[in-house]
């Protein structure tokens, strides 16, 4: 009896300790909600380490592609870039409805929504990007367009139509993604969203990735079905390829091979033969029309480049400057020169060996190496920036030397990228370089380019 009595007792004191250590996990959970809910902005330090953290390259591959298959749809979405889903079967694509229907059990059906867009960390852009849904059931509807290869799907939305971002957001992560997941295989683009001038802008392009026809589900009305999908896009970091993280260690210098195809299929650089003494050829991206960041005098930089020793090409691209001419300039040219923003993507048409000279504005600096600084290393480029003082900033005539704005952009940052404060650094800012400092940085420059021209042609 007395045994009896003791585990009774045991299993009531057991009852009690596990009511009291729920009630202080639902209790300190809460706390932990509400906190998160209601926290303060970011430090400086935790701003800093989001920044590094994004601008990082991964570190493992993607979760999804180490996991054995055990579901019809699998979506990983453990990255701070993007979502990667895949659909492990027979599957049919319902434009109309944005949706892939694969088979699955009527018990356990699965429905994932996935926004295509490798701006994941981006609270303001991705809200503009659509849902795409992913469903099994016991049931699909029928197909219509047959397929025998898989999909690959993705948004091109967000910020398309700012040539950095087209390769930034679109491009080098379609090439990363490829490369993890099709090295070997054939794969049907799918884009889930795009402007209607971008699949014949970037059709060249297109074609180097696949063979078959883009399918954009706003121009397309039919079901498709595939033998298995991939959606969403694999990004490294800002204009980066980590060659660790492919099978087949590609590199931004394999990606520019792929613009080689795409843009001048037979093409060799040519070798300058003139009775005299060649000048190396300089491209100067000019942001005369555009807002903000432009050279004030311009005309005056012109001519010390050309004093100096280059032959110099002003360089103001359009959105519908066909690619394959800016291509042939940029891929012709020794030097290229520019304030920092989008025309600069451009230098990923150098040659590798060829010499980048990014112009920094104030309050933009970590932001210049990031975008482009990074690119020129991975392409080989001879790359230097131009840090423009203070007194070359449009802004101190209209905030004045003292301000905050002027001799302390980071502190105004401390707490991210607020839209209102960049755009004063991005839109409101125009440069007006000083001809003796810069004059130093186009020796360096010249020397260098001159080089490679007697080097490569």
């Amino acid at each position: 009896m007395k045994k009896t009595v003791s585990r009774a007792a045991l299993v009531g004191v057991a009852l009690c300790l596990f009511f009291i250590i729920f009630q202080i996990s639902v209790s300190s959970t809460s706390r932990f909600l509400k906190n998160a809910t209601n926290s303060a902005k970011p430090t400086q330090e935790e701003v800093t380490r989001k920044l590094k953290v994004i601008s990082q390259p991964n570190s493992h591959p993607p979760k999804s592609l180490r996991l054995p298959v055990e579901s019809p749809i699998i979506c990983d979405r453990t990255d701070i870039r993007y979502d990667l889903c895949s659909i492990n079967g027979p599957t049919v694509l319902d434009p109309s409805k944005s949706t892939f229907f694969t088979i699955g059990s009527a018990q356990h059906s699965i429905t994932e929504k996935v926004q295509p867009y490798p701006r994941k960390f981006e609270k303001f852009i991705m809200p503009r990007i659509k849902n795409l849904t992913l469903t099994s059931g016991p049931q699909m509807p029928p197909c219509k367009v047959p397929r025998n290869v898989p999909a690959l799907v993705f948004s091109v939305g967000g910020y398309t139509g700012n040539f950095f971002h087209d390769f930034n957001d679109g491009f080098i992560p379609l090439f990363i993604t490829v490369h993890t997941i099709f090295p070997d295989q054939d794969f049907v683009i799918v884009v889930s969203e795009a402007p209607n001038w971008w699949p014949s802008k970037y059709a060249d392009l297109l074609t180097v990735f696949t063979k078959h026809p883009i399918i954009v589900l706003k121009n397309d009305t039919p079901t498709h079905c595939f033998p298995s999908a991939k959606i969403g896009l694999i990004s490294h970091g800002f204009m980066t390829i980590n060659q660790t993280l492919l099978p087949n260690s590609k590199t931004l210098l394999d990606f520019r091979m792929l613009l080689d195809k795409a843009y001048t299929p037979q093409a060799q650089p040519k070798v300058l033969t003139s009775k005299h003494t060649p000048r190396p050829k300089l491209v100067l991206a000019s942001r005369k029309e555009a807002k903000g960041r432009s050279i004030l005098n311009q005309e005056q930089v012109v001519r010390l480049i050309k004093k100096v020793g280059f032959d110099v090409v002003v360089f103001k691209p359009k959105n519908k400057t066909p690619l394959n001419e800016s291509y042939a300039l940029l891929n012709s040219s020794h030097a290229m020169v520019g304030v920092h923003g989008a025309a600069l993507t451009h230098s990923m048409f150098l040659r590798p060996g060829a010499v980048l000279v990014q112009v920094v504005p104030i309050g933009v600096e970590w932001a210049a190496y990031a975008f482009f600084g990074r690119v020129a290393k991975g392409l080989n480029l001879q790359y230097s920036e131009y840090k423009i003082g203070v007194e070359e900033s449009s802004l101190v005539d209209k905030y004045g030397k003292g301000s905050l704005l002027v001799k302390d952009p980071f502190a105004l940052q401390k707490t991210g990228w607020d839209p209102e404060i960049m755009d004063i650094y991005l839109k409101e800012q125009n440069v007006k370089l000083d001809l003796i400092r810069f004059k130093a940085c186009l020796k360096e420059a010249y020397i260098k380019a001159k080089r490679f021209m007697e080097a490569n042609g």
